[in-house]
């Protein structure tokens, strides 16, 4: 057991005869860990761009309501009263008349 232990502190397991199957088996492994770590750079990369599209989203989003609440305020009859009484155009006092066309058939 001690002998076993000081053999992998020196590392003569890598340069005995039939150390081609240990280095092989190291190789492996690095190559495994080297997958691994990529991967995970990989997966964090698109956590990234999944939390900062959705911060634009977002953003877009209260964009759009509050240019649509601007739309309405500007769409409101007493606004627009307001913007023609600016200009000296005033609302009119006399109600409209539906005017009725009978078709010459």
């Amino acid at each position: 057991m001690k002998k076993n232990i000081y053999s992998i502190l020196k590392g003569t397991f890598l340069v005995n005869d039939d150390s081609f199957k240990n280095w092989r088996f190291i190789i492996f492994i690095s190559g495994l860990a080297l997958i691994m770590i990529a991967s995970s750079h990989s997966a964090d990369k698109k956590v990234y761009k999944i939390a900062r599209l959705n911060n634009e989203a977002k953003e877009m989003r209260s964009a759009f309501v509050d240019g649509r609440s601007k739309l309405m305020r500007l769409k409101m009859e007493s606004e627009i009263a307001n913007k023609m009484k600016e200009k000296g155009l005033s609302q009119s006092v006399i109600p409209p008349k539906k005017i009725k066309v009978k078709s010459q058939n």
